[in-house]
C-alpha cells in the first residue's frame, strides 16, 4: 500500500462502489489529478450496495435526466465487455387493467426520451421468457437495450480504480472510513482517517447507505434512508449450463406484484445455476438509519445484507409463483437468500451536487448500478465546469428546503418513496402524504372554509381550487369538460377552469405565498446582479421597478428565469418554490467567488404574495387602497413598484401578470397578510387557485416555466426570452448568448402546439399529463434536432379559454411553422397537434379578448 498522503485535490469518501469509482475515472478523463479514495470497506467495496446489488438495468422511465444516465452507463459498461444486452420484459397481468395502462404510458416515455422499448403480447413474452404462464399476462413491453452488468458492477468498479491507479492519477486506501471532515470559512479543508488526515480541496461523499452521517459531520443530513429489498434465490437451475452465459433469459419485471426475477446462467459462472428473484415491500417497507446499520465484526453476512424471514416474502412469493411456477418447483436457498439494504429517496431521485454550508463539499448518494457511470459523468463535468450538458437542477442538493433535511420529513417521504419504488404507478401530480403542513399562509383557514383542494410545494399548502367556487360550473359548465378517464382526471378538481374563466370575465385573487424571495444587499449588491442576470439591472432608471430576467451558464443556457426587484438600498430576487433555494445558493456561491461584498438573505418566509388579476382588477383594488387614484395607469405604470396602503397595512405593489389580464402582485409582511385578504375578500371578489396560476392560463399566454420549459439544454433565444437588445455590460453566459443570437436561425424553438382531436379510439375525449413524444406524422418518429434532442411536450395544459389542450414543446427549426401537423402520442394512442406559434405568442390575448386557434 503507498504511503498515507497528506494533501491531495480530492477526496472521494465511498471508492468501493460503482458511484466513487465512475466519479475518479471521469475525473481523471476531465484532467484531474492527486485524487485519492478512501473507503470503510474493501476496494472495490466487499460491504455496500454494489457489492450484492442485481446489476441489472433497463432504460425507460418517465424522465428524460433518468433515461439519459442509463443509456450513458450501459454504453459505458458494455464498451468495458462487461454488459449483456439481454433485454428486459415488463409485464401486466391480466385483469390488472391499471398496470397495462402504466405499460402503455411507458411506451410513450420510451418514445419521448429515446429508448427502443416496444409492446409485446402474451405469445411473444412466452417466447422471450418459456418461464411464465402465457395465460397470466396480457401483455407488456419489451427493452432490447435492458440487461445486466457482468460479471458484476464490484468488478467495474475495481477496474476503473486499479485504471485509475495504474495512470498515476488516484491513490487508493480500502478500510480507511472518515471520521471526520475539516471544514474552515465554510470551505472543505480536508479528511481524518485513523491513517492521518489528507487535507483536501474538494471532497466528495458517495458512500453509499453511509452517506448521511459523512454529511452529518459538517451538519446537514442528506435525504435518503436505507431500506430492506428482499432478494432470494432457488434452485438448482441448469439451463444454462455449458453455455458460459451470465444469463440466459431476458430480465422479467412483474411490477404488478412489485416483484421481478431472472437466471443467473450457468452453474460455473460466479453465482450461476439459480433464479433469483427480488421483491419491494409495499405495505411496510423496513427503513434502517445509517447510524443502525451494523459494523463488519457485527453482521452476519455483511452491514448492508440482513437476514431474511420467510414471513416477509411468503404472499408476493405465492402471486409470483402463479406467473412462473418454477419458484414453486425449485428449492429455495436459504442461505442465499437476504435482505439488502438499498437507498431510497426523498426526493424522488438522487441528491447531488455541492453542499449548502461547506463549498467544496460534494454529495453523490441515492444512485443505482444502471446509473452509476453516467452519474460519475454528471458530477465529474460539474466539478469541472460548473455545468453538466444535461439539466441538473431536479437531483441538485442545493434545491432543498431546510425542513426537508429534518430527520422526521426525511424519514415520513423515504417511507412513502420505499412503498413506490415499483408500485403503483406515480402520477405527475402524484402528492405526498407525509411532511404536509409544514407552511401555510396567514389565511390558509380561510381558504380551508372555501373548501381548498390542497397540494404542496416546497412546504407551502396551496389550493389549487376552491369548493365554494363550484356554483360556477352552472354558469361555465358547458365551457369545462368533465374529465371521463380517471388518470386525466386524477388530482385535478374541475372548479379550476370554472374559476379560470370566471377571472377572465371579472377578477380575482390568488395564493402566490410560495413565492421563494432572497435580498441581496450590500456594497456590491448591483453589480452581481448585472454579472449573474441577462436583463440590464444597473442604472438610476430600474431603481424601483421589477425586472424580469434570467441567470444563464457558461455555454448561455437558461439555468435560472425570475423577477429582480431594484429597491432604493437592495435587491429582492422574486422566484418559484421549486427553483427558489437553488438559485439562492448559487447567487451566494456566486457571490463568494467573485469577491463581491454583498449579504444573502432568504426572507421567503417573511413576507407573501396575494396576485389580483382580471379585467376588473383595477377597479376591485380600488375600493380598498387608501390612495385609489395612485392605480390609474397614469400614475402606476407596467412593471411600475410602488407603496401602497390597504387595511391599514403597508403592501408594495408591483404590476405585473403571470395569466395575461391586467393586475398586480401585491407583496406584505407574514402577519399583515390575513388584514389584506380580508380587506380585498370584503369586495365580493373571487378567490381562485394555482392552477389557473401555474397551468391553463399561463399556458393559453405562452409563458414559460423553470425546470419544465427552461432548461440548460436550451439557450434563451430558443426559448424565445431574449431581449431585443443585448445590454452592454457583461454578464455570465454573455460572449456564447451573442454567438447564439449572430446566428441565421437556431436550431429549435419553443413551440406552442394545440392538439386538434383529442377523442381516443374508444370515443373518450383525454386530457393529456406529463412528456409526450411530438412525432412526424409521415414517419411515425419522435423528431429530433441537429443537436441530438428530442421533441417532447415540456407543459401541458388543458385552455378552457380557447377549448383546446395546449403544449409547448421544443421542434427543430425546420418544423417550426405555424400551421404545421404534427402528432403526439399518449398512452399509446396517436393524436394530431398543430403549431399555433413559434416562441412566444399567447394564444388568448386579453386585451382585445379574441382567442386563437
Amino acid at each position: 500500500m503507498a504511503e498515507f498522503p497528506q494533501k491531495a485535490k480530492v477526496v472521494i469518501i465511498g471508492l468501493g462502489g460503482i458511484v466513487g469509482a465512475s466519479i475518479a475515472h471521469h475525473l481523471i478523463e476531465r484532467g484531474w489529478d492527486d485524487i485519492v479514495g478512501i473507503d470503510k470497506s474493501g476496494i472495490p467495496t466487499d460491504i455496500g450496495s454494489t457489492a450484492h446489488a442485481s446489476d441489472f438495468c433497463y432504460t425507460t422511465s418517465h424522465d428524460y435526466l433518468s433515461v439519459w444516465t442509463t443509456q450513458y452507463s450501459i454504453d459505458f459498461y458494455e464498451k468495458m465487455g462487461h454488459y449483456a444486452r439481454i433485454g428486459g420484459l415488463e409485464v401486466a397481468r391480466t385483469g390488472d387493467d391499471t398496470w397495462m395502462e402504466e405499460i402503455k404510458r411507458k411506451l410513450t416515455s420510451a418514445k419521448a426520451f429515446g429508448t427502443r422499448a416496444y409492446y409485446v403480447g402474451p405469445a411473444e413474452i412466452k417466447e422471450k421468457f418459456p418461464l411464465i404462464e402465457e395465460s397470466m399476462v396480457q401483455g407488456g413491453l419489451f427493452d432490447p437495450d435492458a440487461g445486466l452488468v457482468i460479471p458484476r458492477s464490484q468488478t467495474v468498479a475495481g477496474k476503473l480504480v486499479d485504471a485509475g491507479e495504474k495512470a498515476g492519477k488516484l491513490k487508493v486506501f480500502g478500510n480507511t472510513p472518515a471520521k471526520s471532515l475539516i471544514v474552515e470559512n465554510g470551505r472543505i479543508k480536508g479528511v481524518v482517517t485513523h491513517r492521518g488526515t489528507i487535507l483536501a480541496d474538494h471532497v466528495v461523499v458517495c458512500a453509499g447507505i453511509w452517506g448521511r452521517l459523512i454529511a452529518e459531520m459538517v451538519g446537514e443530513d442528506l435525504p435518503v434512508m436505507p431500506v430492506d429489498h428482499p432478494l432470494t434465490f432457488f434452485g438448482p437451475y441448469n439451463e444454462f449450463e455449458g453455455t458460459g452465459k451470465e444469463i440466459g433469459f431476458p430480465l422479467l419485471r412483474d411490477q404488478g406484484n412489485s416483484a421481478y426475477m431472472r437466471d443467473t446462467g450457468d452453474p460455473k459462472t460466479t453465482e450461476g445455476g439459480q433464479i433469483e428473484w427480488g421483491y419491494y415491500e409495499t405495505t411496510n417497507p423496513r427503513l434502517c438509519h445509517p447510524r443502525d446499520i451494523l459494523e463488519k465484526h457485527e453482521a452476519r453476512l455483511s452491514p448492508s445484507q440482513r437476514d431474511l424471514e420467510m414471513e416477509q416474502i411468503i404472499e408476493p412469493l405465492e402471486r409470483a409463483m402463479e406467473l412462473t411456477p418454477i419458484l414453486g418447483e425449485l428449492g429455495y436457498n436459504e442461505g442465499h437468500s437476504f435482505n439488502g439494504l438499498l437507498q431510497v429517496s426523498a426526493a424522488g431521485g438522487p441528491s447531488c451536487g455541492e453542499s449548502q454550508k461547506v463549498r467544496g463539499l460534494w454529495y453523490c448518494v441515492a444512485i443505482w448500478v444502471k446509473d452509476g457511470p453516467g452519474y460519475g459523468k454528471l458530477m465529474a463535468d460539474w466539478m469541472t465546469d460548473g455545468r453538466t450538458e444535461i439539466d441538473h437542477a431536479s437531483i441538485d442538493y442545493a434545491r432543498f428546503y431546510p425542513h426537508q433535511l429534518e430527520e422526521k420529513f426525511i424519514e415520513g417521504r423515504t417511507f412513502e418513496a420505499a412503498q413506490k419504488i415499483y408500485f403503483p404507478a406515480i402520477h405527475p401530480r402524484e402528492p405526498y402524504a407525509t411532511g404536509r403542513n409544514v407552511k401555510r399562509s396567514p389565511f390558509y383557514e380561510r381558504e380551508v372554509e372555501l373548501g381548498g383542494y390542497f397540494m404542496e410545494l416546497g412546504g407551502w399548502e396551496r389550493a389549487h381550487g376552491y369548493k365554494a367556487n363550484e356554483h360556477l360550473l352552472e354558469k361555465y359548465g358547458d365551457r369545462v369538460p368533465v374529465r371521463e378517464n380517471e388518470w386525466d382526471n386524477r388530482h385535478f378538481w374541475r372548479v379550476s377552469n370554472a374559476e379560470h374563466l370566471a377571472m377572465s370575465e371579472d377578477c380575482g385573487i390568488v395564493n402566490l405565498s410560495h413565492f421563494y424571495m432572497f435580498d441581496v444587499e450590500g456594497p456590491d449588491h448591483v453589480e452581481l446582479m448585472e454579472w449573474i442576470c441577462a436583463a440590464k439591472i444597473g442604472g438610476d432608471a430600474n431603481v424601483g421597478k421589477g425586472i424580469y430576467t434570467h441567470f444563464l451558464d457558461d455555454e448561455g443556457m437558461v439555468r435560472a428565469d425570475l423577477t429582480v426587484i431594484r429597491m432604493a438600498d437592495r435587491c429582492r430576487v422574486i422566484d418559484g418554490a421549486d427553483a427558489g433555494p437553488r438559485d439562492f445558493h448559487y447567487v451566494k456561491r456566486i457571490a463568494e467567488d467573485k469577491d463581491f461584498n454583498v449579504t444573502v438573505t432568504e426572507v421567503a418566509e417573511k413576507y407573501i404574495t396575494i396576485g389580483i388579476w382580471g379585467p376588473n382588477a383595477r377597479a376591485t383594488l380600488k375600493k380598498v387602497v387608501a390612495d385609489p387614484a395612485g392605480l390609474d395607469p397614469e400614475n402606476f405604470a407596467f412593471a411600475a413598484i410602488k407603496p401602497i396602503e390597504i387595511a391599514g397595512k403597508s403592501v408594495t405593489a408591483f404590476r405585473i401578470s403571470y395569466v395575461g389580464e391586467q393586475g398586480w402582485e401585491l407583496h406584505m409582511k407574514y402577519e399583515d397578510g390575513l388584514s389584506v385578504w380580508d380587506a380585498l375578500r370584503s369586495t365580493g371578489v373571487m378567490a381562485f387557485g394555482v392552477e389557473t396560476y401555474a397551468n391553463s392560463r399561463r399556458m393559453e399566454k405562452s409563458l414559460r416555466l423553470q425546470n419544465a420549459d427552461l432548461l440548460t439544454q436550451y439557450n434563451l433565444i430558443e426559448s424565445d426570452l431574449a431581449r431585443p437588445k443585448v445590454k452592454e455590460a457583461d454578464f455570465r453566459g454573455k460572449s456564447k448568448h451573442l454567438e447564439y443570437k449572430a446566428r441565421e436561425h437556431q436550431p429549435a424553438m419553443l413551440c406552442t402546439l394545440v392538439m386538434t382531436d383529442n377523442v381516443d379510439r374508444s370515443g373518450v375525449a383525454r386530457y393529456p399529463v406529463g412528456s409526450l413524444p411530438v412525432m412526424d406524422p409521415a414517419t411515425g418518429e419522435t423528431l429530433v434536432d441537429e443537436l441530438g434532442r428530442r421533441s417532447y411536450t415540456t407543459s401541458i395544459a388543458y385552455g378552457p379559454t380557447i377549448g383546446k389542450n395546449i403544449a409547448l414543446a421544443f421542434l427543430p427549426w425546420s418544423y417550426c411553422q405555424v400551421g404545421r401537423e404534427l402528432d403526439v402520442d399518449y398512452f399509446g394512442e396517436t393524436y394530431p397537434v398543430e403549431v399555433v406559434a413559434v416562441g412566444y405568442k399567447p394564444l388568448y390575448d386579453p386585451e382585445n379578448s379574441k382567442p386563437r386557434s
